[in-house]
């Protein structure tokens, strides 16, 4: 299972210190949550963070887009460094169309359900995504506390997957810490991100080294 720490909770001021203790206890990806005040009440990064934060790591860098038309920036996103570009379901009209024009930038695309957002909606773009990104929080602020009914829609969406037999990565966001961390595991989920829980404790590398070795039990 990976891990990808959301750089949301992290110390800016404190930055490249935070980064490297994790990538030192073996962070999978640095997720980077794109928020722009319009699809969640939130504002945080463009292009040029994600640049910036491009030089500081090796690991490849998980972007989140919580943002409308994303269409409009993920040429931008992709030139910045990204391996991962991920957008929302909720965000477009043309789902299919996008995840293409990711991939046309040479890097992954994943697409990201909302808690409400069922998981039909997966029927016919499934097979062209390569990461599916299940929401356990409403998405705008880290910190939030995990929903309960997110553990069966994970579940349901890693049988979805197998039963489909498609080459998608199962990820997870939200609300996830060292008490329910296992319980999530346990749903066949492939990647947890993992936000405060990780960078709001005084060591966050060791953190980082304890979950993994809870989810490994």
């Amino acid at each position: 299972m990976k891990i990808a720490p959301s750089l949301l909770s992290a110390d800016f001021s404190k930055i490249r210190d935070q980064m490297e203790a994790v990538e030192r206890a073996g962070a999978d990806y640095m997720h980077i949550d794109v928020m722009d005040g319009r699809f969640v009440p939130n504002i945080t990064w463009g292009p040029k963070i994600v640049k910036d934060l491009r030089k500081l790591t090796k690991v490849p860098l998980d972007t989140h887009l919580m943002i409308v038309e994303p269409e409009r920036y993920v040429a931008d996103f992709a030139e910045a460094g990204s391996d991962i570009i991920t957008v929302h379901w909720e965000a477009t009209v043309h789902a299919n169309r996008l995840i293409h024009q990711i991939k046309e930038h040479g890097v992954r695309a994943g697409l990201s359900l909302n808690p409400a957002t069922p998981l039909n909606v997966l029927e016919e773009i499934l097979p062209y995504i390569d990461l599916l990104l299940i929401m356990s929080v409403n998405p705008g602020f880290g910190g939030q506390s995990y929903i309960a009914t997110s553990t069966a829609k994970l579940a349901a969406a890693r049988e979805l997957i197998d039963r489909r037999k498609c080459k998608v990565e199962l990820e997870v966001d939200g609300g996830v810490h060292l008490d329910n961390v296992v319980e999530v595991a346990r749903t066949g989920v492939d990647t947890i991100v993992m936000g405060s829980a990780i960078f709001g404790t005084p060591q966050p590398g060791e953190t980082l080294a304890r979950v993994r070795a809870l989810c490994a039990r």
